[in-house]
């Protein structure tokens, strides 16, 4: 099936979704060697394919563990441009909207790393401790803040270029 994301002119657009993976207080994020910061955990939303489905399919491909979805808790709407870091998005205006689910802990951290970047580049995974996320590079940004309370409810989290608006 062909992701949710396309390209027009400089414009890109993608449908992604994330997963939240809390172990020990530790949160599962990734890294590639093309970038110098981490990630959530996920990537594009497939055609015909539920949000769910596509985190869960997204988690099993980066992990090897088949961890199931316990809510949903933020809808991040992300406007960026220049993207310098990351070679696939330079020079280009990026619209992406994401969904990021909390995943059912499984009482493990052992996970394998099973999949390579949007361009290409070999991923790790990492188990960053949640009282320090503020010490990481990490996007989404608001990650450093918002994990370590997570919301009752679900939460929109627009990011306009630099500055995340929470409502």
């Amino acid at each position: 099936m062909e992701d949710i994301r396309f390209l027009i002119d400089r414009h890109f657009f993608t449908y992604r979704v994330g997963a939240v993976i809390i172990e020990d207080d530790y949160l599962l994020m990734v890294k590639n060697t093309s970038v110098d910061y981490y990630y959530s955990v996920g990537g594009a939303v497939q055609h015909m394919e539920t949000a769910q489905e596509a985190v869960r399919r997204e988690v099993l491909e980066e992990t090897g563990v088949d961890y199931e979805v316990d809510r949903l808790l933020f809808i991040h709407e992300n406007i960026f441009n220049n993207a310098n870091d990351t070679p696939m998005l330079k020079d280009r205006d990026c619209h992406e909207i994401a969904l990021y689910f909390l995943m059912k802990p499984q009482g493990s951290r052992d996970v394998v790393c099973k999949s390579v970047g949007m361009d290409g580049a070999k991923e790790s995974l990492h188990w960053l401790p949640v009282g320090e996320l503020g010490e990481y590079v990490m996007y989404p940004k608001f990650f450093c803040d918002r994990i370590l309370d997570l919301p009752l409810a679900v939460e929109y989290v627009c990011t306009d270029r630099v500055q995340p608006k929470f409502t």
